[in-house]
C-alpha cells in the first residue's frame, strides 16, 4: 500500500512538475527555428544549413539540459532547495572556511546571476504570449495589427490575477501541458514521416559540419540557438516544490523526447516546404490547425509565463532574507502551501517591465535577441558556483571537478559570446535590467553594512550596561518587554530612550536577535536559543532559513518548553525605527546613499514582516548618518 501511494504521489508531482517546472522551455519551439532563420541573420536555408541547426538543438538540449541540469546540477541542492540564490548560499557556506578569499567574488556572481533570472523572468512572457499570438498572423495576415494589443490584454489579465493566487487553476497546469506536449510530440511524428531524412540531425557530425564550415553565421546562429534552451534554469530553481525525481521523470519520459521530435518534425517540414520558413511551428499541421494551435499555445504560454512571475517572487522573498534587498509587503495566497506568495511591488513592476517590452520589441523576433543574454549569464554563473559546491562541498579531487564542470563552462561561454552579438538588438535590455537590480541589491547590501557600522561605533555592550544598570535598578514595571537588537549590537536604542523617557524597566526583559542562515530551511526545533542574563533578562537568538517564513510570535511559542513562556497581552514589543540621513564626504557616493535612503524609508517595517501583532507594538525613531 506504502509503495502504491508513493508511486501514485510521484506521479501527481511528476505531472505538476510537466506543469509548472517545463512551460518555459516547452513554449521554446513556437519561436525558435523561425528566429534562427530571420533573414537579419544571413543564414540560408538549405538541407546542410537545416541538419546543423537541428543536430546543434538536439545535443544541446542533450547535453546543456539533459546532462548539466538534469543530472548534475541537481545534485547541488541546498537542503532540497534550489535556484541561483540557493546555490550562491551553498557555495558561500563551502568557501567560507576552506576558501574565504572566494567569498565576495561569488557572491557577486551569484548576485549578477540572480539579476540576469530577472531579465529571462520578464522576457518570458513577453516573448511566449507574443509567440503564441503571432499565429494569427499565420491564419489571417490581416490580423497582424491585433497581436500586440492582444498580448497586452492576456499580460494585463495574467497579473492581476495574481493576488488571487494559483491554487484555483493550477490543478489544470499540469493536465494542459501535458496536451501542449503531446501535440508537440504528435506533430513533430507527422513531419518527420514525411521527411525521414531529418532523422541525420541525431548524429552531431552534422552540428560539427555545421559549425565549421560557417564559421562567423554559426557563431550568429548559436545565439539563437539558446532559445531552445531557455528554461532550463527553471528545473533546478523549482526543484524545492517537487524534488529531484518528478523534475527528472518528467523531463526523460515526456519533456525531452516531445521537444526533440517537434524539432525534428519542424526541420522536416522546412526540407519538404521552405516557404513555411516564416512561422514553421503553425505551419506543421497546414491552415486547419492554426486557431486550435494559436488557443492551446497561448495557454502553454499563460502557464510558462506563470512559472516565472512565481518564480520572481520566491527569489525575491530570498533575496530580501539574504539582504540584498529591502523588506517589501508578501502576501500568501495558499493556506496550505507556504510557496505560494504574493509581492504586490515585485508583481506591478514587472507587468510595467513586460509591457515596455511588448510594446518596444513588437514581435518575438526582435524580442529574441534580448532572450539569449540573459539566459546564458545566468547558466554561466550556475556552472561557476557549481564547480565551487562540487570542489569545497563535496571535496572531489580537482581534476574530477575540472573535468566534470570545464564542458559546460566551455559550452555555457560559446553561448554567452554568441548571445552578446545582439547586444545591439535588444541584448542590451536584460543587462540594462541587470544592472539597475545589481546596483540596488549591492547598495542596499552595502548600506545596511555602513548603518550597522555607525551603530557599532556608539554600541554599548550590553552585559557591561545591565551590570552596571543594577547596581541601583530602575523601577521594575509588571509585563514583558521584548527590545529588538540586530546581531552583534549592543545597547538597543529602544531600551535606552525607554529608560530615559519613562524611567522605568519592566519586571521581565527579553532582546531579540534575528539570524539569516546560508540554508533554506532551519528545523523548528533549532530556530530558538535562550541565554538567561541574570536579573530577569534573557537573549533570545531566532535563526531562520532564507525561505522560512519570518514569524516571531510562532517561534516565541516555542519558548514555553524551554523555560520561557509569554503571554501575548502582557508583552510589549519595543521597536527601534531607523531614519537614515546621507552624510556628504563618507559611506557611498552621494547618489547611492540618497537611493539607500529613498529605500529604507519605503521598506517594510520589522514588526509587519516579522508578523508581530501591531497592537502589542512601541516604535521609537532613531536617526543613523552614513
Amino acid at each position: 500500500m506504502t509503495e502504491q501511494h508513493k508511486k501514485s504521489s510521484l506521479a501527481a508531482l511528476t505531472l505538476a512538475a510537466i506543469g509548472i517546472v517545463y512551460g518555459d522551455i516547452g513554449t521554446s519551439p513556437l519561436y525558435t527555428l523561425k528566429t534562427i532563420f530571420d533573414p537579419e541573420h544571413g543564414l540560408a536555408l538549405s538541407e546542410a544549413n537545416l541538419l546543423g541547426i537541428i543536430s546543434l538543438i538536439f545535443w544541446g538540449l542533450t547535453i546543456i539540459v539533459s546532462l548539466k541540469y538534469v543530472t548534475l546540477v541537481l545534485r547541488a541542492d541546498n537542503r532540497g532547495e534550489g535556484g541561483i540564490m540557493a546555490l550562491m548560499a551553498l557555495a558561500l557556506n563551502s568557501v567560507s572556511k576552506a576558501a574565504p578569499r572566494w567569498h565576495f567574488p561569488l557572491m557577486l556572481l551569484g548576485v549578477f546571476g540572480a539579476t540576469m533570472f530577472y531579465g529571462d523572468s520578464v522576457i518570458t512572457p513577453a516573448i511566449s504570449v507574443l509567440g503564441a499570438i503571432e499565429g494569427l498572423e499565420v491564419a489571417a495576415p490581416g490580423l497582424e495589427q491585433y497581436i500586440v494589443p492582444l498580448t497586452i490584454i492576456v499580460l494585463i489579465s495574467l497579473y492581476a490575477m495574481q493576488r488571487h493566487g494559483t491554487a484555483g487553476i493550477g490543478r489544470f497546469f499540469g493536465p494542459v501541458m501535458v496536451l501542449w506536449f503531446a501535440a508537440l510530440a504528435a506533430m513533430g511524428v507527422i513531419n518527420i514521416i514525411e521527411a525521414p531524412q531529418i532523422l541525420a540531425a541525431l548524429n552531431p557530425l552534422h552540428a560539427l559540419r555545421f559549425m565549421y564550415e560557417n564559421r562567423m553565421i554559426a557563431f550568429v546562429a548559436i545565439g539563437a540557438v539558446v532559445l531552445a534552451l531557455t528554461g532550463a534554469e527553471a528545473l533546478y530553481a523549482d526543484m524545492g516544490h517537487f524534488g529531484k525525481q518528478p523534475i527528472r521523470a518528467a523531463w526523460f519520459m515526456i519533456v525531452f523526447p516531445a521537444l526533440a521530435l517537434n524539432y525534428l518534425g519542424q526541420g522536416a517540414l522546412l526540407l519538404t516546404h521552405p516557404g513555411t520558413v516564416d512561422n514553421p511551428f503553425f505551419h506543421q499541421l497546414g491552415d486547419w490547425a492554426v486557431y486550435p494551435l494559436v488557443i492551446l499555445s497561448t495557454a502553454a504560454a499563460v502557464i510558462a509565463s506563470q512559472a516565472t512571475i512565481s518564480g520572481t517572487f520566491s527569489m525575491t522573498k530570498q533575496a530580501i532574507a539574504l539582504g540584498l534587498l529591502p523588506r517589501m509587503r508578501i502576501l500568501h495566497t495558499s493556506a496550505t502551501e507556504i510557496g505560494q506568495i504574493y509581492i504586490p511591488a515585485v508583481n506591478w513592476l514587472q507587468l510595467i517591465v513586460v509591457l515596455l517590452a511588448v510594446v518596444g520589441f513588437g514581435s518575438s523576433d526582435k524580442l529574441a535577441g534580448a532572450y539569449g543574454i540573459a539566459v546564458t549569464a545566468t547558466m554561466l554563473a550556475t556552472t561557476v558556483l557549481t564547480f565551487f559546491v562540487i570542489r569545497y562541498r563535496w571535496h572531489l579531487p580537482l581534476a574530477l571537478c575540472i573535468g566534470a564542470t570545464g564542458l559546460f563552462l566551455t559550452l555555457d561561454i560559446a553561448l554567452f559570446s554568441a548571445s552578446t552579438l545582439k547586444l545591439f538588438h535588444g541584448g542590451w535590455f536584460p543587462l540594462l535590467l541587470g544592472v539597475v537590480l545589481f546596483t540596488v541589491m549591492l547598495t542596499w547590501k552595502r548600506g545596511r553594512q555602513l548603518v550597522f557600522e555607525n551603530l557599532q561605533k556608539h554600541a554599548i555592550p550590553l552585559e557591561d550596561f545591565l551590570a552596571s544598570l543594577f547596581v541601583a535598578p530602575p523601577t521594575r514595571v509588571y509585563g514583558t518587554a521584548i527590545f529588538m537588537r540586530g546581531e552583534s549590537d549592543g545597547v538597543p536604542h529602544a531600551l535606552l530612550h525607554n529608560l530615559s523617557h519613562n524611567k522605568v524597566l519592566h519586571e521581565r526583559v527579553v532582546f531579540v536577535t534575528v539570524h539569516i542562515v546560508e540554508e533554506p530551511y532551519v528545523a523548528a526545533a533549532d530556530q530558538a536559543k535562550i541565554t538567561d542574563l541574570g536579573h530577569q533578562c534573557y537573549q533570545l537568538n531566532i535563526y531562520y532559513g532564507f525561505k522560512d517564513e519570518p514569524d516571531i510570535p510562532r517561534v516565541m511559542q516555542l519558548c514555553e518548553p524551554l523555560g520561557l513562556p509569554f503571554e501575548m497581552m502582557e508583552t510589549s514589543f519595543f521597536i527601534a525605527r531607523q531614519t537614515v540621513i546621507s552624510a556628504p564626504g563618507q559611506g557611498m557616493a552621494t547618489w547611492r546613499e540618497h537611493l539607500f535612503v529613498a529605500m529604507s524609508r519605503n521598506a517594510r517595517g520589522a514588526a509587519d514582516y516579522y508578523q508581530i501583532p501591531p497592537n502589542r507594538v512601541i516604535e521609537l525613531g532613531t536617526q543613523v548618518e552614513i
